[in-house]
């Protein structure tokens, strides 16, 4: 049997902890930053752990991984 496959597009944006949780960056800090306000965007900064009714589906998602 072949190996599995993983999806490259979560791949590339999920990313595993130590401890086994799954790691993502926040949405919407991009673009369109003018109307956002600045503690809006600070909190936007950084990663934020994925919550665990998503985390069965990046198992799938990321098989390699997991």
């Amino acid at each position: 049997m072949p190996k599995m496959k993983s999806n490259s597009g979560a791949a590339k944006r999920f990313s595993k902890t130590g401890s086994g949780k799954w790691k993502r960056n926040k949405a919407f800090g991009s673009h369109i930053l003018t109307k956002k306000s600045p503690k809006r965007k600070r909190n936007m900064r950084g990663t934020e752990l994925v919550s665990g009714s998503d985390a069965k589906a990046l198992e799938r998602l990321v098989p390699g991984r997991g």
